[in-house]
């Protein structure tokens, strides 16, 4: 395997029992998802059942606790387990961070004892779910919502489109962010768990992507879609806490999708150029080739190191929000750099479908994208550090 020839992750940041969750993943990911990736991409969309054995080996409830039938681990072991997956398949690992860096968080943060027991059970053992911020006009601006929930006495009707939805052709569960009062702003966001089978509730196109094809993107379609008054998740008016809160925790997330996929390219660079004979030799004999590698390992080993400070802070209860933010920036520009340095390693045979340095390059660019641009990642930091001052 590739850890044979770059270590996995720094041995000194894992402790005992997290160096052998990484290995079972590692093993699972080699084992389990590796068989189905190109049939996964040509297809766009991830095997059920892989997606089942996923839930079976406790991957989809990771902090999930034991009474809500989880693997009632830490966020570390989330981001090891998304890391490993990305490492092989990118597509895999996004369904399993939203789920749990995303979904399962904001119940457990926000929801009522009624709402943990009902939904984070089935979350954490046979339902997907997906995370509805996202709008045709709303996108870094995230709190420019045009949905609306609308109190008519016994339910609340949503009206909307959402936009962008992960997950949004595999999941049963959604937590959806609507305005109650355009009038006031972020003040008027609300958040809901509305279930796929609401009346009012349609999962519309599926967006044809340029990378990680296999995770499903799709647009969510209300109308006056009926929630249960139950379903309201924290309080009117509160929704935006639940989405900057939540999206603080799953920057890291990306994070560590990055750098597992990032960690994939360069693996596969690495046995290419082991492999690979021009002018006689292989062409890791030749200097040039070996001093790209060792820039991208070294870049590499930042980005990773910087994914595992911000879970510790996470978990350690202290503030992360400035070094989350960072760790999505680097880890993602990181990846970019990697994915197409490494596809260059392979020369012609690169740009083709016959190895996966082409899928890890297309993959990589929605690290830049998703869960808050770049660009919103530098405002946050710039923030952060001038408040410091």
């Amino acid at each position: 395997m590739s850890k044979e020839i770059i270590p996995g992750a720094p041995l000194q940041a894992l402790t005992q029992d997290e160096k052998m969750t990484r290995d079972s993943i590692a093993k699972f990911a080699q084992t389990k998802v590796k068989p189905l990736v190109k049939e996964m991409e040509d297809h766009g969309k991830i095997d059920r059942g892989l997606i089942s054995e996923m839930f079976e080996l406790g991957f989809m409830g990771v902090e999930v606790p034991e009474a809500y039938s989880g693997a009632a681990s830490n966020f570390m072991s989330s981001i090891i387990v998304i890391e490993e997956l990305a490492a092989v398949d990118p597509a895999v690992a996004v369904l399993v961070d939203v789920q749990n860096t995303l979904v399962n968080n904001a119940i457990l943060r926000w929801g009522n004892e009624e709402q943990k027991k009902k939904y984070l059970t089935q979350l954490a053992t046979k339902k997907v779910g997906a995370y509805s911020l996202s709008e045709s006009g709303s996108g870094s601006d995230a709190f420019a919502l045009s949905t609306t929930a609308r109190d008519d006495g016994k339910h609340y009707l949503l009206n909307g489109r959402k936009m962008w939805v992960t997950n949004g052709a595999d999941a049963d569960i959604f937590i959806v962010l609507t305005t109650l009062d355009k009038s006031k702003g972020h003040k008027g966001v609300t958040a809901f768990i509305v279930e796929k089978d609401f009346p009012g509730f349609t999962v519309g196109k599926k967006e044809d992507k340029l990378g990680i094809r296999a995770s499903s993107t799709c647009e969510v379609i209300l109308d006056n879609c009926r929630v249960p008054k139950e379903n309201l998740l924290g309080e009117p008016g509160k929704g935006y806490k639940v989405a900057i809160e939540t999206l603080n925790e799953g920057r890291i997330g990306i994070g560590a999708q990055m750098i597992g996929l990032a960690r994939g390219a360069l693996d596969g660079a690495l046995r290419y150029a082991q492999e690979r004979e021009q002018f006689g030799k292989r062409i890791s004999e030749f200097q040039g080739v070996q001093f790209l590698l060792a820039d991208l390992a070294t870049e590499l080993e930042a980005a990773r190191l910087m994914v595992y400070n911000a879970a510790r802070l996470k978990d350690a209860g202290m503030p992360f929000i400035k070094e989350a933010a960072m760790t999505k920036y680097f880890a993602s520009i990181t990846a970019e750099k990697i994915a197409s340095k490494a596809l260059e390693v392979y020369g012609g045979y690169g740009f083709t479908k016959d190895y996966p340095a082409e899928k890890y390059f297309r993959d990589a660019k929605i690290g830049q994208i998703y869960e808050g641009t770049s660009n919103m990642q530098l405002v946050t930091i710039a923030k952060l550090l001038m408040g410091n001052l």
